[in-house]
């Protein structure tokens, strides 16, 4: 298979599901943005690929409604980047998203494996 085939096969995220992504990558603890796109990558076995141009937007709008905070930093290779951390109140937006996309799940998961339609 192509790469241009792996790509195409990618699951995209639907909108909202990528705030999720980030707050529950950034309870592992503090991280730059390149790391963040890696660990969701690497953690939905490559299955999920983020766009920098949708990473960053998402976490700027995270850090305004107060869900993570932001400061510079060194990455590991000697860079000057920007570490987001999971704020108290991120924690709580994360433990409630969890719940609300784990319902969906369920339903979801409910309809497609239905036998027939209710009348």
């Amino acid at each position: 298979m192509s790469t241009r085939e792996v790509e195409n096969e990618r699951i995209a995220l639907l909108q909202g599901t990528l705030d999720l992504l980030i707050l529950r990558t950034l309870l592992f603890g503090k991280e730059h943005g390149q790391g963040i796109a890696r660990a969701i990558q690497t953690l939905s076995g490559n299955e999920l690929l983020v766009d920098h141009g949708s990473l960053y937007p998402a976490l700027q709008r995270l850090e305004g409604k107060g869900l993570v905070t932001a400061e510079w930093g060194t990455s590991g290779n000697n860079r000057k980047a920007r570490f987001y951390t999971l704020t108290p109140a991120g924690k709580k937006q994360l433990s409630s998203e969890t719940r609300q996309w784990e319902r969906i799940v369920a339903a979801v998961a409910r309809v497609l494996s239905a036998e027939k339609s209710p009348t």
